[in-house]
């Protein structure tokens, strides 16, 4: 999901931009970081857990419109932001950087209610896949609006992840009008569109995020969550899609949503302090995982052929652009930085 995404890139702007907070938060966990050395990688991976589940749910929910679960879910993004802007005195709504901060929201926004319709209308796994390429996509942005260079690297990313997208939504102009899905209520072309559109929004917060590099993660977080509730609020309002969950299961997954939501950025925020982005972000790779699983077990939907080669191809680009971060982020005379070699390039 977009949010969960940009918080990971967030935390690791503010370890690389002289914030103090995020450090001795590090040098705290040490100890236990020595009794235990893939903690770190072990709180990423339950961070897809929860993040995962959240998406299960958004799909369960079908009597619930998805801008209204986004407005439930965005109070998960909220909730652990503000005790960190307090207990660290940042200004909430700092002057110069405001039209930033809204637009970052609006365009993060987007991202994750298009992100919903797509669980709605295309296979669960197949719309994660999609969703997950968002950093895959961001050096080709970072290069239209920040000119920041694209190697072959990011380029070889790209087309691997297209060639898989392609793979996974199975375009009728391309492989003819062979339907491969059971499920009658799919609209694949609104579910591709959809999720393709959402990657294009995520890909787009991120190079926002990056013009926002200097302020404090959980002022963007906190400003993101509460413009985010209001604007998901105004169209659910607009559209008429506004309403109470009914009591009981509707009610307490609504509730699961939100919790899980929260779980899942608490746990990448802990996993980020202890360990470097790039291995972080490979150990996020679990959220594909998962998302299969979660679509067999409770939706029992069996992938096809096209559905499991086109993840493999966006899991293998999402873990090459990992893999480098954390290569580039290793000292220059480090052991392991001249093992992974091109990469390091």
């Amino acid at each position: 999901m977009p949010e969960h995404l940009e918080l990971q890139h967030l935390v690791d702007l503010s370890v690389g931009s002289g914030d103090e907070s995020v450090p001795n938060l590090l040098e705290n966990k040490r100890p236990l970081i020595k009794r235990c050395p893939y903690l770190g990688l072990m709180l990423a991976t339950l961070s897809s857990l929860f993040f995962s589940l959240c998406s299960v749910i958004v799909k369960s929910l079908v009597n619930i419109d998805p801008m209204q679960l986004a407005m439930f879910r965005f109070i998960g993004v909220l909730l652990p932001t503000v005790p960190i802007v307090i207990y660290t005195e940042q200004p909430v709504f700092p002057q110069g950087k405001r039209l930033l901060l809204i637009l970052r929201s609006i365009v993060g926004t987007v991202g994750l209610m298009l992100s919903f319709y797509a669980f709605r209308n295309m296979p669960l796994a197949d719309a994660s896949v999609i969703v997950f390429s968002v950093p895959v996509f961001v050096a080709l942005f970072a290069r239209v609006f920040l000119k920041e260079p694209c190697g072959i690297w990011n380029t070889i990313s790209i087309i691997l992840t297209l060639i898989g997208v392609i793979l996974i939504t199975h375009p009728p102009f391309i492989f003819g009008n062979t339907q491969l899905e059971t499920n009658q209520n799919y609209n694949s072309l609104r579910g591709a569109i959809a999720a393709f559109v959402s990657t294009i929004f995520g890909a787009n917060a991120y190079v926002l995020l990056r013009v926002l590099k200097g302020l404090h993660f959980s002022v963007i977080m906190t400003n993101f969550g509460a413009i985010a509730i209001m604007q998901t609020l105004f169209y659910s309002f607009v559209f008429g899609a506004l309403c109470m969950p009914n009591c009981g299961t509707e009610r307490f997954l609504v509730v699961c949503l939100a919790l899980f939501s929260y779980l899942g950025q608490i746990l990448l925020t802990m996993s980020l302090q202890m360990e470097q982005a790039g291995p972080v972000a490979i150990a996020r790779s679990a959220d594909i995982v998962f998302a299969f699983l979660w679509q067999v077990m409770f939706f029992d939907e069996i992938p096809s052929k096209f559905s499991i080669f086109g993840a493999i191809l966006v899991l293998s680009s999402v873990m090459l652009v990992g893999l480098r971060k954390w290569a580039l982020a290793l000292p220059a005379d480090s052991q392991l930085r001249s093992k992974l070699g091109a990469l390091a390039q």
